[in-house]
């Protein structure tokens, strides 16, 4: 008997020494955790203050809330909403999320002077040009240029910019919509460090949809551009990564690059442009435009009117009005292969009828140094290539060309090159035969 009851108590004590273990070890993370807060509000400078979480519900206008952020930064939320701008709305610290609720959360731009809807830049930037902004993020809401506009109805937009943000390093805009405005839809001016654009919906601005001036290593991304003046243009700056773009229906051209090196435009759809899809000028270098879809562009595909030492690789050129690549005589060293030109053929017929179903080639004026090899030419108006007289050491070779010069009035050569210094064309197909 005392055996048994010997070992019932032996069994309590276990138990209650693991309740008081396991109290201990809670104890004790709530101690760790009291400390490990302490040290943490304890790790702010003397002298600076602890970002802020605004919620802009609570303040009579967004700028009441967005100016009663701390200088070290932090979050404004605002809620969904119409919210009216009779003046812009102003960014003037690092460090800091500006945060709709989604579609929902709308800034109209009620400004009477043509100004922007909202403004990101360091206070006084005219009398100060080196100060600067760092790391401020735009996300989730939609700015309308336009008071009257409904949906993709626009009336006469009087404002400005949709996003001005200038001398802002590591700006970051994503999931926003900026629409029906009278300048550009967002421009970035000496936002040099690390400028992300990435996942917005940019519509109907009368200028550019992103204008992008003095920046470097830009990211813009995954976004959507459709009816602006031009899609995007990026001047004076260098390694723009432009990639998963869908760029339709602009007014001028879709791409313009100018006096920028080392980038890449790739795996972008690009259709029914007025102008050009993508345009190279003013001493552009080091340039690879690939795996993009050039769709129906009135003014043509790629023209590289002042560039070196660039390459146009793996793209679809499909029923573009004009040339689909135009190399000028300030361009050179350039290479183009592994392109498919083409209308809109499928087989037992074309898709389009005759007078929809333009399609060209690539033409050469005055230009030096060019490789085009291993490309398909089919169903093209005029002759695959055409290269004047004034070019010089043009390579064209390893190419297919299958009905072209379908719509020149007197027959030509498929690969059309004028006699000059160091032109050469060999191992091509035409129509399946091996040309002379």
């Amino acid at each position: 008997m005392y055996s048994r009851f010997g070992k019932k108590l032996l069994a309590i004590g276990v138990v209650i020494l693991g309740l008081v273990g396991g109290l201990g070890e809670v104890l004790t993370s709530v101690a760790l955790s009291q400390e490990s807060s302490e040290q943490n509000q304890g790790s702010v400078a003397p002298g600076t203050s602890v970002p802020a979480v605004v919620d802009a519900g609570s303040y009579p206008s967004l700028q009441a809330a967005v100016d009663a952020l701390p200088e070290s930064g932090g979050l404004v939320r605002i809620p969904p909403g119409i919210f009216r701008l009779e003046k812009p709305l102003v960014i003037g610290r690092s460090n800091v999320r500006l945060e709709g609720s989604g579609p929902a959360t709308v800034l109209v731009n009620h400004c009477p002077e043509g100004e922007p809807s909202l403004i990101i830049c360091p206070p006084k930037a005219e009398k100060s040009p080196k100060a600067r902004l760092w790391r401020v993020e735009i996300t989730g809401l939609r700015i309308q240029g336009d008071p009257a506009a409904i949906d993709d109805k626009s009336g006469q937009p009087t404002s400005g910019h949709g996003i001005w943000a200038q001398n802002v390093n590591e700006i970051f805009i994503h999931g926003v919509t900026v629409d029906h405005h009278g300048g550009h839809g967002i421009y970035l001016f000496n936002c040099y460090e690390n400028p992300r654009i990435i996942g917005c919906n940019i519509t109907y601005n009368r200028g550019s949809g992103i204008h992008l001036e003095g920046g470097h290593d830009i990211v813009v991304s995954g976004n959507q551009l459709e009816e602006n003046g031009t899609a995007l243009q990026c001047l004076d700056g260098f390694n723009l990564c432009m990639t998963g773009n869908n760029i339709d229906d602009h007014l001028g051209h879709g791409v313009v690059v100018e006096n920028t090196y080392g980038s890449v435009i790739s795996g972008n759809m690009i259709e029914e442009c007025q102008g050009v899809a993508i345009v190279l000028n003013r001493d552009c270098y080091g340039i690879t435009i690939s795996a993009n879809v050039i769709a129906h562009n009135f003014g043509g595909g790629v023209h590289l009117l002042d560039a070196w030492g660039c390459a146009v690789s793996a793209n679809t050129f499909v029923l573009n009005g004009r040339d689909s690549v135009y190399i000028g005589p300030e361009s050179g060293r350039v290479t183009v292969s592994s392109n498919s030109f083409c209308d809109s053929f499928i087989g037992g017929g074309t898709r389009r009828p005759e007078q929809d179903n333009f399609a060209g080639g690539i033409r050469l004026e005055g230009t030096t140094d060019i490789t085009i090899t291993g490309n398909q030419f089919s169903g093209l108006d005029g002759p695959a290539v055409v290269a004047d007289a004034q070019c010089k050491a043009i390579l064209v070779s390893g190419n297919i060309a299958r009905e072209v010069n379908r719509r020149a009035e007197q027959p030509r050569p498929a690969f059309d090159l004028a006699p000059g210094s160091g032109i050469w064309k060999a191992n091509n197909l035409v129509d399946g035969i091996q040309e002379q």
